[in-house]
């Protein structure tokens, strides 16, 4: 008999500890104490900001900059990423799958929550960041997924979208 499928959650983070304790926190109430059989299959993205959105420059010059911006973007991604990897070692978590994806946070959040076709997603409350400006236009952004819950870990609240 085949083993039904689990549902799909997602966790965005960045590189703010608001976002790291959203994904400890859901690794301690939805991972751990279920470590031999989670309801959840879990995904962890971080929307890594393209280097022209992060440096707002044009005209002469701008073009020389972008690769050291490029550069510390991919040195940036890679540091959550790491460190994303060992949270879920250290609650025993194996199986999460961990995405970096080039875009604007809400996009690429909102992109994260269709391909996975989430039930879930979960992001620190009060980031500084990517995924503060995710926060900000989470209104127009609960209408384009078809998640069911947005978890904002720090305050412990939730919004049921509008379906």
């Amino acid at each position: 008999m085949a083993t039904p499928e689990k549902e799909a959650m997602v966790v965005g983070i960045d590189d703010s500890e608001h976002s790291m304790y959203a994904l400890e926190w859901t690794l301690d109430h939805f991972f751990a104490p279920f470590a031999s059989n989670p309801a959840f299959k879990l995904f962890i993205v971080h929307a890594k900001p393209s280097p022209s959105a992060a440096v707002g420059l044009a005209g002469p010059g701008a073009a020389d900059v972008l690769p050291y911006v490029d550069s510390d973007l991919r040195k940036i991604a890679a540091r959550v990423v790491e460190k994303a990897k060992e949270f879920c070692l250290s609650k025993s978590v194996n199986d999460a799958v961990v995405e970096v994806v080039e875009g604007d946070a809400r996009n690429v959040l909102c992109e994260a929550v269709e391909r996975h076709h989430a039930s879930i997603l979960i992001v620190g409350s009060h980031g500084y960041g990517a995924i503060k400006r995710y926060l900000r236009l989470l209104g127009s952004c609960i209408k384009c997924t078809r998640y069911e819950l947005i978890f904002k870990a720090k305050s412990f609240k939730y919004m049921q979208s509008e379906e």
